[in-house]
This record gives C-alpha cells, sequence and structure tokens, in this order.
C-alpha cells in the first residue's frame, strides 16, 4: 500500500497572496515527521515524490442551514 499524505486549504489564504496554502493533517503509511505549519505545493509534491506517497487534499465541509 502506497503512503497517503493528508493536507487541506487554509481559510484565510487569497488568490495571488504569497503565503503558503496548504495544511498536513495527517500521514498514513510512511514514516514522515512535518515541522511546517503551512506548506506550498510545489513542497508537498516534493515530499510525496521522495517517500513515494499520494497527496489527499481534504475539502472542508461547510454548515448546511436548516430551514425555517
Amino acid at each position: 500500500m502506497e503512503g497517503m499524505i493528508f493536507v487541506r486549504e487554509r481559510r484565510k489564504v487569497e488568490q495571488g497572496e504569497k503565503k503558503p496554502r496548504y495544511r498536513v493533517l495527517g500521514v498514513s503509511g510512511v514514516d514522515l515527521k512535518v515541522y511546517a505549519n503551512h506548506i506550498r505545493k510545489k513542497e508537498l509534491d516534493q515530499l510525496a515524490k521522495a517517500t513515494k506517497a499520494k497527496v489527499v487534499v481534504l475539502t472542508a465541509g461547510k454548515a448546511e442551514k436548516k430551514p425555517a
């Protein structure tokens, strides 16, 4: 089984901003320690390639409004 790196996009980053966009949430099947809070897509791809892992981008669910 190949390893997986689970990430999600940061919420307060706007398009074109020069800040890292992703946050690593977890790692499965790979012995990897991440010391950064936020990480760039290019860096994620390099980590995945070096560890032969797959990057899984999780989608954040928005709270559904209940009808009144």
